[in-house]
């Protein structure tokens, strides 16, 4: 069956993992004090707080539970600054809390907006995304960051603005992407058979729930990616000859 979408993790498979550990996540981490400062009270920003402080509660990490006794006012709502320590927190254990993801596109943001941030891709990465938008293919971003980071860092890459190419962005509110139903609902988002969708990651847990969902997968070998079993699934290391129209085997 003739693959018709293409869905595309971001962290190692189109963007080397470096940017990300050694990029935004330090820039992230930097600015939470000043930005929550500023925006702490803004009722979408405040919403965000207020499913952290109730993350913060409900972790079991014995590390979490530490950081909350050590916390000035262990009752929510005692303002934005207590919830820094646990923020930095996750972001040094790279953690993938939903409401982190969108406070870190926020402040991503800023440094995207001001210049501070451009976002590399591996070289062979524009022409490929240019050339299978050419060939009719939809363009689909699934990655842990969210929606709106996701649209920065293609808005703002090293070769241009390629935001345009995608037509359809999913984070993890649609699930954990280690959960096969979440590659179900992505292929019924795209209006897609599973069948037609060609998930590329460099993660082996998500290449086994997309095939568990019926996608076909392949794992990215990227510099830099940390050596990973591909399990049975081929592996890739350049775009530049991958055709999935025409069958990517």
């Amino acid at each position: 069956m003739a693959i018709t979408h293409l869905l595309l993790d971001i962290e190692g498979t189109t963007c080397p993992v470096s940017f990300v550990a050694e990029v935004l996540f330090p820039f992230a981490r930097q600015a939470l004090p000043d930005f929550l400062g500023r925006h702490g009270e803004r009722p979408e920003v405040a919403a965000l707080l207020e499913a952290v402080e109730e993350a913060w509660g409900n972790d079991p990490h014995p590390g979490a539970q530490a950081l909350r006794q050590q916390a000035p006012g262990n009752e929510a709502g005692s303002g934005a600054e207590r919830l820094v320590p646990y923020l930095q927190w996750l972001i040094d254990h790279d953690i993938k809390l939903t409401p982190l993801k969108d406070l870190q596109g926020r402040i991503w943001a800023d440094g995207y907006g001001n210049g501070t941030i451009t976002a590399p891709l591996f070289g062979d990465v524009a022409a490929a995304l240019r050339r299978w938008h050419g060939e009719g293919l939809v363009l689909a971003v699934y990655s842990s960051g969210s929606v709106p980071a996701q649209q920065l860092l293609y808005r703002h890459s090293e070769d241009g603005d390629l935001s345009g190419l995608f037509s359809h962005w999913f984070d993890t509110r649609v699930g954990a992407k280690q959960h096969p139903k979440s590659y179900t609902e992505i292929a019924a988002a795209m209006g897609a058979e599973p069948q037609r969708v060609l998930f590329i990651s460099d993660a082996l847990g998500e290449l086994e729930a997309a095939h568990g969902a019926g996608m076909a997968v392949l794992l990215s070998d990227r510099p830099g990616n940390p050596n990973r079993d591909s399990g049975p699934f081929e592996r890739i290391s350049d775009y530049s000859q991958l055709h999935p129209g025409h069958g990517h085997q």
